[in-house]
């Protein structure tokens, strides 16, 4: 599988980048880095800037439908930049309308509510953003993972650093049976 990781140029939260990637490539599957700037995005640890990384391909040059599916690390910085970005709110949205699995974690889901993709969906998130999924019209629950098949794809959702290896596990087994 091919697999778009979406960030903003900065402010994703270093681990839910690296431990995700590292999870898509050990299971045999192509991981793609994608932004709304070309060269590289600056992470962080919290608020500490942490390791740079490359960027594969430009939100706006980049087609949805090239990928089988679609990761949205958080960090707090990180899908607010992206929610601000037309085209990287369109790419999340063709993803929602293509069937195509997605998967968020912590504050990543602000994206989501701002594609207006969560109304009617079941999601878990960092505990901050409840009444804007509520909001949305999307219902919020305090899980370390949920998986929500209530739409056209599947949305796997998880709450915050420590729920990553969960997080991996879930979404890659729900990415394979998707594009079986």
């Amino acid at each position: 599988m091919r697999i778009a990781f979406l960030v903003a140029p900065e402010g994703v939260e270093q681990v839910e980048l690296t431990d995700p990637w590292q999870a898509v490539k050990d299971a045999g599957h192509e991981p793609v880095l994608v932004s709304t700037q070309d060269g590289e995005i600056q992470a962080f640890n919290h608020l500490d800037k942490a390791d740079t990384f490359p960027v594969d391909e430009v939100v706006g040059q980049a087609a949805p439908g090239s990928f089988d599916a679609l990761v949205l690390p958080g960090g707090v910085a990180n899908p607010d930049f992206l929610r601000m970005d037309d085209k990287a709110v369109a790419f999340v949205r063709d993803f929602f309308e293509q069937g195509r699995p997605v998967a968020a974690i912590c504050h990543a889901p602000w994206t989501l509510v701002e594609a207006d993709v969560v109304r009617g969906r079941v999601l878990t998130s960092w505990p901050s953003l409840q009444t804007d999924i509520r909001n949305a019209g999307g219902t919020w629950v305090d899980q370390q993972v949920q998986v929500c098949d209530h739409g056209a794809n599947k949305l796997v959702t998880s709450r915050k650093p420590d729920d990553l290896k969960a997080f991996c596990e879930t979404f890659l087994e729900v990415f394979t049976k998707s594009a079986a």
